[in-house]
C-alpha cells in the first residue's frame, strides 16, 4: 500500500468511525431519562421491540436513521424523526417495520416524521412487503401542525396509503403498544389486523381532557379507549395481549402463516464474495472529492468474484456500464468513471463528467437491462454534464435527455449508491431521489448539491459583492476573503451526506462494506413485486 492509499484509508476509516458514533447517539432516542420513564411503565423501548420481533442473527436495513438530524433544535430536537423504520426478517419473511419512539416527544409527529412514515409505506408498496406498525404516539406535534396536517404529502396521506395497500393485498398489522390519539387512531384500525397491549395501549379520537372540554363528559382514558374497551365492547381491536412480548409473539405467529409472495423473476445464483478484498475500498477512495480514481477498482470490490462484463468498453468511457452479480443477484451497473480517460477521437474526458457518448451508451444499456429483466445499480460520483460550445454543438442536451428519459421510464428496480459527488443534472441522470430508486444510500464520502462547493462559492460571492456594492459598501480583499470563507463553510455544510440524510434525500448513510447487503436486501424485496409495465424508451428512439 502506497502513501496515498494509506492516507485515503485513514481518512475514510475516520469517516466511518464518525458515522458509527453519530448512529450510536441517535439510537439513544430521547435519552436515558426518557427511556427510564418509558420502561417504568412496563414497556419495551422501540428498538428493543424491533430486535425482539426480528429473526435471530438476521439483517435489518434501517431506513432514515438520520431523518431530522440537526433539525427542530428550537423544539429540543427529534432524533430519527421520532420513528424507527426498516426492512427486516420476521418468521423468515421480509417485512417493513415502523415503530414510534415514545422517548422522543412522546412519539409525537413532526413534519419529518410524516415524511419518513410515507417513505416506509412507499417502499412497502413498491415491493409489496408486509408492513408492521408498532404504535406508541401522542399524535401530531401541535406547535407545527400547519406543516404536517393538510397538504398532499402530509399526515393524511398515510391513511390514504393504508387504504390503497389494503386494496392491493399488502398485509398490514398494527400493534397498539402505547398512546394512539386523534387522526393517528386511524392508522392501526385501517390495518388488516390490530392488537392492543393491556394497561399501556389506548386508542381514541379524543382523549379524556378533550372529551371533558368538548362535551363535558368526565371519563378516564382507559375506559374511553383502553384494551378492555376495544377488545370487549367496541370490537375495534382484534387481539388483546398482557404485555409487549406477548404482543410481538402474536405478530411473529401471524406473519409465519402469510402465504408466499409472487416472484418477479430476477436471476440469482449462489453468492460469491468479491475476489478482491472489499476492505481495500477505504484505500481506493481518494481523501478528497476532486482527485481522480478508477471506478473499476470500486466495482471489483463490490461484485461477486470481482467479475464485471463491461458494455461498450471503449466507447463513452466517462460512464462504465456492465453486467455483474451482487450477492448472487444479476445486476446491471451504471457508474461514473472518475479517472481522466482519452477517447478514440483523441479527446480527454475528465473524471465524473457525463459526455454525449457516455449518456448515449448509458441510455442504451438501461434499455437492454429492462429487456432482460435485470435490476439496475447506479454508483454515483458525478459532477454533471459536460459544458462548453463543443459539447453544445455535439448535442449534449439531447443525449442527456435520452439518458434521463431511460432512467425515468425504467421498469426494473433501481438502486442508487452515492459514492462521492452528486451534482446538478448528474444527480438526475444517475437516478437521484427524484427518479424513484427503490433504495438510495450514501457513503460517508458523499456530497450532494446543485454544484461543487468551489464553483458555487464563486457564484455566490459575486452575488454578495454586487449586493454590497449597490449599498455603497467598500469591498476590499480582506472582506472578500472573509465572505468567501463563510460561503464555503455554509455551502459545504449543506452538501454533507448528513444534511441529505436528515431530509431523506437519501435513505441513509452506510459503511461502504455494507453496500452489498443493501443492494441484496433491496433486490430480495423487489423480487416480491412482479413487473407489470413494459419499458417505453420514449425519446431514446429518436
Amino acid at each position: 500500500m502506497n502513501i496515498d492509499q494509506n492516507r485515503n484509508e485513514d481518512i475514510n476509516k475516520q469517516l466511518v468511525s464518525e458515522l458509527k458514533y453519530r448512529l450510536s447517539v441517535i439510537e439513544k432516542g430521547g435519552g436515558e431519562k426518557s427511556a427510564k420513564k418509558h420502561k417504568e411503565k412496563g414497556k419495551m423501548l422501540a428498538r428493543e421491540r424491533i430486535a425482539y420481533l426480528l429473526d435471530d442473527h438476521s439483517n435489518f436495513l434501517e431506513i432514515g436513521a438520520f431523518a431530522a438530524d440537526g433539525m427542530y433544535q428550537d423544539q429540543g430536537g427529534c432524533p430519527s424523526a421520532g420513528v424507527i423504520c426498516g426492512i427486516g426478517y420476521i418468521s423468515g419473511k421480509q417485512c417493513m417495520i415502523v415503530a414510534n419512539d415514545a422517548t422522543v416527544k412522546a412519539g409525537a409527529w413532526f413534519p419529518m416524521t410524516a415524511k419518513k412514515n410515507l417513505r416506509a409505506q412507499e417502499i412497502a408498496m413498491e415491493n409489496k412487503l408486509p408492513i408492521i406498525y408498532l404504535v406508541d404516539s401522542a399524535g401530531v406535534y401541535l406547535p407545527m401542525q400547519d406543516e404536517i396536517f393538510p397538504d398532499k404529502e402530509h399526515f393524511g396521506r398515510i391513511f390514504r396509503n393504508n387504504a390503497q395497500m389494503s386494496a392491493e393485498g399488502i398485509v398490514q398489522i398494527s400493534a397498539i403498544m402505547g398512546a394512539c390519539v386523534a387522526g393517528g387512531a386511524y392508522l392501526p384500525i385501517m390495518s388488516d389486523e390490530a392488537m392492543i397491549v393491556e394497561g399501556t395501549g389506548s386508542v381514541f379520537l379524543a382523549g379524556s381532557y378533550l372529551v371533558r372540554s368538548a362535551i363535558g363528559e368526565d371519563v378516564d382514558n382507559e375506559t374511553l379507549g383502553g384494551a378492555e374497551t376495544h377488545s370487549g365492547i367496541s370490537g375495534v381491536t382484534d387481539y388483546k395481549h398482557p404485555n409487549d412480548q406477548a404482543c410481538l409473539d402474536s405478530i411473529k405467529n401471524i406473519v409465519s402463516k402469510i402465504g408466499n409472495p409472487e416472484n418477479a423473476g430476477f436471476n440469482r445464483i449462489a453468492p460469491v464474495m468479491p475476489a478482491k478484498d472489499p476492505a481495500e475500498l477505504y484505500g481506493i477512495l481518494p481523501d478528497n472529492r476532486e482527485k481522480p480514481y478508477d471506478m473499476h477498482d470500486i466495482i471489483d470490490r463490490l461484485v461477486d468474484n470481482s467479475e464485471f462484463e463491461e458494455y461498450k468498453k471503449e466507447y463513452g468511457q466517462s460512464i462504465l456500464c456492465g453486467l455483474a452479480r451482487i450477492d448472487g443477484w444479476s445486476v446491471g451497473i451504471v457508474a461514473n468513471q472518475r479517472k481522466v480517460v482519452k477517447s478514440k477521437k483523441g479527446e480527454m474526458q475528465f473524471g465524473g463528467v457525463i459526455y454525449s457518448d457516455s449518456a448515449d451508451k448509458a441510455a442504451r444499456f438501461i434499455m437492454n437491462c429492462n429487456q432482460k429483466k435485470i435490476p439496475l445499480v447506479f454508483l454515483q460520483d458525478v459532477t454533471g454534464f459536460m459544458v462548453g460550445s463543443r459539447s453544445e454543438h455535439g448535442g449534449i442536451i439531447k443525449d442527456g435527455a435520452k439518458m434521463v428519459s431511460a432512467v425515468a421510464n425504467s421498469v426494473v428496480p433501481k438502486f442508487t449508491i452515492v459514492v462521492g459527488n452528486s451534482y446538478g443534472a448528474g444527480n438526475y441522470a444517475m437516478c437521484g431521489k427524484a427518479y424513484d430508486p427503490r433504495l438510495i444510500y450514501a457513503w460517508p464520502s458523499a456530497r450532494i448539491a446543485v454544484m461543487g462547493g468551489a464553483q458555487a462559492a464563486k457564484v455566490l460571492l459575486q452575488i454578495q459583492e454586487s449586493s454590497l456594492k449597490a449599498k455603497g459598501e467598500v469591498i476590499d480583499d480582506k472582506v472578500k476573503e472573509n465572505l468567501l470563507n463563510q460561503i464555503v463553510k455554509d455551502y459545504d455544510a449543506q452538501t454533507s451526506p448528513y444534511y441529505a440524510a436528515s431530509r431523506l434525500w437519501v435513505d441513509g448513510i452506510i459503511d461502504p462494506l455494507e453496500t452489498r447487503k443493501v443492494i441484496s436486501m433491496g433486490i430480495e424485496a423487489a423480487q416480491q413485486s412482479p413487473i407489470t409495465k413494459r419499458f417505453n424508451p420514449g425519446i431514446i428512439q429518436t
